[in-house]
């Protein structure tokens, strides 16, 4: 059975499911971004070192950020996914991800290539692209996926279903918007409800089975 996409019944159950963990997600969005901005005080590189001096630190302190990028890529949407089941964050999620993170890096790399491809061809089948495979760091987070099988996955089970998937890209775009409208603070409930959304739509495309969202989540209403 084809699964059932609806926005309206994934906003719903996610918004319920962002609300229950608020402080936690967005404490760690917080966190997060006070860390980024630290590093990237300290860790500028002196001009007066010279050019291949000053070259060479930015090289290294944007493969720092690109890791660091990472695990919290990895290691949040995993607590999203804990969340999502009714379950408290842990923050343990973050170092049990890390070690995915030549799989994530390198799976990133192949999709944007892709994608760049897409948009040099009249940019719509950019858009297709970037639709059809953008679960594969689900696929890497949830169920172990490697390199090459997480794109894959992603593209198996967005099939079908690409106009419900741009619909919903556009409300997160939306979301986004509205969060940073609300004196910018907003995108720290945005954020962990885009998220979620992101999450609960990926359990209901690999669930085939399920009726709906509820079925996909085991979430009662």
């Amino acid at each position: 059975m084809k699964p059932i996409l609806k926005i309206s019944d994934l906003f719903k159950i996610s918004w319920k499911q962002t609300r229950a963990q608020i402080w936690v997600l967005a404490g760690l969005l917080i966190g997060w971004t006070i860390i980024t901005f630290t590093l990237s005080i300290f860790s500028t590189p002196d001009p007066s070192q010279g050019l291949s001096g000053y070259t060479l630190g930015i090289i290294l302190m944007n493969i720092v950020f690109a890791l660091i990028g990472c695990i919290f890529n990895l290691g949040y949407l995993k607590n999203i996914f804990q969340a999502l089941d009714g379950d408290e964050p842990q923050f343990s999620a973050y170092g049990q991800q890390a070690r995915k993170i030549l799989t994530y890096f390198i799976a990133s790399i192949i999709m944007s290539i892709i994608v760049c491809i897409g948009f040099c061809l009249l940019i719509l089948p950019g858009i297709y692209l970037a639709v059809r495979l953008q679960y594969f760091t689900a696929v890497i987070v949830e169920d172990n996926g490697g390199i090459i099988s997480s794109l894959k996955r992603s593209w198996e089970i967005t099939k079908g279903n690409f106009w419900p998937l741009f619909l919903l890209g556009l409300t997160f775009f939306g979301i986004a918007i509205l969060g940073i409208l609300l004196f910018v603070v907003g995108i720290f409930v945005a954020y962990p409800l885009i998220y979620m959304m992101y999450a609960a739509s990926y359990r209901v495309l690999s669930a085939p089975m399920a009726a709906d969202v509820c079925d996909a989540v085991k979430i009662e209403e």
